[in-house]
């Protein structure tokens, strides 16, 4: 079996049956939410972006394409991670969580489409 499909959600939104298999991909814990409220089958701190990378970023939209290729090459370096992110979501609906504020400009957008190529 695989992954069914991929999703990203904002970690603040309410949790949802329909998300399936739910996994924070932030280095940082998000702010505000306490472990039950986020109700995760998993948080792959691995799988983000390297502290190097975030740094440089900043969550600035206008760096946001050379961040794209930047974290992809990191991200072609981990198979085994994504593998066991795969593993552990088997079957089911992957959600990735996220916390940063900017909805089109963050790791989880680049991560969903780098795995979608995977699946």
């Amino acid at each position: 079996m695989a992954v069914k499909s991929i999703q990203i959600k904002r970690i603040y939104e309410d949790a949802s049956e329909k998300d399936g298999y739910r996994v924070l991909v932030d280095r940082l814990w998000p702010r505000g939410v306490s472990k039950e409220a986020a109700q995760l089958d998993e948080w792959n701190k691995k799988i983000s972006p390297s502290p190097e990378l975030r740094k440089w970023f900043d969550h600035d939209p206008e760096k946001f394409e050379e961040f794209k290729k930047r974290y992809k090459t990191e991200l072609a370096d981990r198979e085994d991670v994504i593998d066991e992110l795969f593993e552990n979501a088997d079957d089911h609906k992957l959600t990735l969580l996220y916390a940063a504020k900017d909805e089109t400009h963050n790791h989880a957008i680049v991560l969903k489409e780098f795995l979608n190529e995977l699946i």
